[in-house]
């Protein structure tokens, strides 16, 4: 999984870049192929946002976007923005209406 970590007029300091790594590190939990996720964080007119784009294969990707004015509560929600993605993303792939292969008969021929 490549990630790449942005920020631009804003000094990003080394806890909350592993913050941010350590919440990417969660999303693989979910079983998915994730190919990339690229973190884009700016400072705005009294403001931060924070952008999130996970790329998955055989997937749309997923593009987060949020912005708060305190730094750590634009991550913290953006993270359980993309979490809940994820999740939604995984619950619709594995359904719990999926036929088991115990469930299968079998065919004599």
């Amino acid at each position: 999984m490549n990630v790449q970590i942005q920020a631009k007029d804003i000094t990003l300091q080394a806890s909350t870049r592993a913050h941010i790594q350590s919440a990417i590190d969660c999303f693989t939990k979910y079983s998915l192929d994730i190919t990339s996720v690229n973190v884009h964080l700016k400072a705005e007119k009294k403001r931060v946002s924070i952008e999130f784009d996970i790329r998955i294969a055989h997937a749309q990707p997923i593009v987060i976007s949020q912005s708060d004015n305190n730094l750590d509560a634009a991550i913290d929600l953006a993270i359980d923005r993309a979490t809940k993605a994820l999740r939604r993303l995984h619950d619709k792939i594995v359904s719990h209406k999926a036929v088991s292969i115990k469930d299968l008969e079998t065919i004599d021929s």
